[in-house]
């Protein structure tokens, strides 16, 4: 099988784990793909790039509108509903209408999280009916993976692939036995920078 969207290649893994032939080859993608989306649910994002596609969207505020997901790269089209029709007919300028932030995005080697209006422009926040006023088609996620996730999923891959000799949790070595931990402090460690903070 192929491995979709995944945060480590099959060669890095097998060298992580030392191996050279292709007996295990589907476990270890399977290792691959499970690793990578429990990242995705650890961190609440997804380091993988989608294709363009257009997202309707409430505005924060007038000024500020949150994207759903991280921007993969600047290309973003906004567009905005002014008649509460539910369609978008007012397309916007960036760099004249609306800015990318943070600003400090590229210094940080961040995406884009919001819009802000500028240039005393709004957009538009009360219409009947109430339909989303915004709509933005972008490529979602990240544009690369960053070097501390695909580590995090070489290190996850390998603790899931070797999980499969430890059905009830425990390892046994000789004599004795280790229970595998629930997070890897490693894993977390690197993760931990990446994660959204949701606030209620």
């Amino acid at each position: 099988m192929a491995i979709t969207n995944g945060y480590c290649t099959l060669a890095e893994l097998k060298a992580a784990l030392r191996l050279s032939d292709s007996v295990d080859d589907t476990l270890l993608e399977n290792s691959i793909e499970g690793a990578s989306r429990r990242i995705d649910g650890y961190c609440g994002r997804w380091f993988y790039k989608t294709a363009s596609t257009a997202i309707p969207i409430y505005p924060l505020n007038e000024f500020v509108v949150k994207f759903p997901a991280d921007l993969a790269t600047t290309t973003v089209t906004i567009k905005s509903d002014t008649t509460g029709n539910g369609t978008y007919a007012t397309t916007l300028v960036q760099g004249t209408d609306y800015i990318l932030e943070p600003t400090d995005a590229t210094l940080r080697n961040r995406p884009y999280r919001q819009a802000r209006m500028v240039g005393g422009k709004t957009f538009s926040q009360e219409v009947t009916p109430s339909f989303p006023t915004v709509q933005c088609t972008a490529e979602w996620g990240w544009a690369s993976i960053p070097d501390d996730v695909r580590e995090a999923c070489v290190l996850l891959s390998m603790r899931q692939f070797a999980r499969l000799n430890a059905a009830l949790g425990v390892v046994g070595f000789a004599d004795m036995a280790v229970q595998v931990r629930a997070v890897d402090p490693d894993v977390r460690d690197l993760l931990n920078p990446f994660q959204v903070i949701a606030i209620a």
